[in-house]
């Protein structure tokens, strides 16, 4: 058609920019620190949970180590409940 205008090219839609980019924070990396057991398998258990903490970001963190924290709280109250070795006999009177 003679005299038809042509139809304007859809804008853009624009995507993020570098600087929304750059502002991202990077995913959490773990720190790779060794760990030597302990030998009881519950405070292991509790220790190995830290490990949890480098797949979250860091606002998941404290959740991870209030509960490694309560655990091992608990681990310790148990060892004053159990009871001991019985006390020894005082010295006998000449």
């Amino acid at each position: 058609m003679e005299g038809a205008r042509p139809e304007p090219a859809p804008e853009p839609v624009p995507g993020p920019s570098a600087d929304a980019e750059a502002a991202r924070p990077a995913d959490p990396a773990p720190l790779g620190v060794t760990r030597t057991p302990t030998g009881v398998a519950d405070i292991d258990a509790w220790l190995d949970r830290l490990a949890d903490a480098d797949h979250l970001a860091a606002s998941g963190h404290l959740e991870v180590y209030e509960d490694v924290h309560r655990g091992l709280r608990d681990a310790l109250t148990a060892l004053d409940r159990r009871p001991g070795p019985p006390a020894p006999a005082p010295p006998a009177a000449p």
